[in-house]
């Protein structure tokens, strides 16, 4: 598994019964998360679960609502190692940050500043980029990155962030539309990346309605970007918090198409996060990974 380890301003406290406790920076959230099937003993819930700040209430109509128990600022910050992030209660029970991803932005950032020490340059594309989480991590490293996304606030959301991590000065292109309509421009201008990496929704449209479903554009979206890759690609990531497809299909893709080109070295397994009461871990979805033979 890829654990998401070296957080201090983040903790998932406890987990059970399809919801989990967390602390972001200050302040304890209560969120659903459908992967808590377990149920932790009463007794050992009572005391941690009562310092929540706030809970988010599902709808059985879809969607849901923020119950607060204490009054939150609109938004605070967490930092993870030299970054910082800004974090917002949002109305589908999101806070703009995937923690467990810092176990991705570690990987990428050390290839980075791996190759660094032998390339100039190392661009990276970030594909369904939302608030930037892999952008900073890349940028921190020292890469040169484009940030996609197809929702405006996300993009703003992320250059916010790249001034909160002291990046703004880098060269981060920040980019407002459909990710496989820019790959295509990007393939006619002739741009080349030395690394990929992309955080799917499972469903979704773009800034024009255009629909999106992982099941049906993926394999092809990967084709796309192998065509965006340098002659020397360093690295390839996709994550994946859709049920049903599972890591051994991610797999399936590599091998038909990064590892067929470039060979290299392929991994996909489980994210998770460290649960402090009782010791265990709590799955969030899958990634794969690829890169070459020597890193660099």
């Amino acid at each position: 598994m890829f654990l998401a380890d070296g957080w201090k301003d983040y903790e998932l406290i406890d987990a059970s019964q399809g919801e989990k406790l967390e602390r972001w920076g200050n302040y304890v959230l209560r969120r659903p998360d459908p992967q808590i099937v377990w149920q932790v003993p009463a007794a050992e819930q009572a005391i941690a679960w009562k310092k929540a700040d706030a809970v988010y209430h599902r709808s059985s109509s879809g969607g849901g609502k923020w119950e607060m128990f204490r009054t939150l600022p609109e938004s605070w910050t967490v930092s993870y190692k030299n970054l910082t992030f800004g974090i917002k209660p949002m109305g589908f029970k999101h806070t703009g940050l995937f923690p467990e991803q810092a176990a991705n932005w570690d990987w990428c950032s050390g290839l980075i500043r791996q190759a660094k020490k032998q390339r100039e340059e190392v661009r990276v594309l970030n594909l369904f980029a939302y608030t930037g989480g892999a952008t900073m991590a890349a940028a921190e490293a020292g890469a040169a990155v484009c940030h996609v996304d197809a929702a405006k606030g996300m993009v703003t959301w992320a250059k916010e962030n790249a001034r909160l991590s002291k990046l703004s000065e880098h060269p981060i292109r920040f980019i407002v539309d459909d990710v496989k309509k820019f790959v295509g421009r990007e393939i006619r201008r002739g741009r080349k990346y030395d690394g990929i990496i992309m955080d799917p929704p499972s469903y979704g449209r773009g800034p024009k309605g255009e629909i999106w479903k992982i099941e049906d554009e993926l394999f092809d979206l990967i084709a796309l970007c192998m065509e965006v890759l340098s002659d020397h690609p360093l690295f390839f990531l996709v994550n994946s918090y859709t049920t049903g497809l599972s890591g051994s299909v991610l797999s399936n893709i590599y091998r038909l198409t990064l590892m067929k080109k470039f060979g290299g070295i392929s991994e996909t397994d489980e994210v998770g996060l460290p649960i402090t009461n009782g010791g265990l871990v709590l799955p969030c979805g899958y990634s794969a990974r690829w890169c070459s033979h020597d890193g660099i």
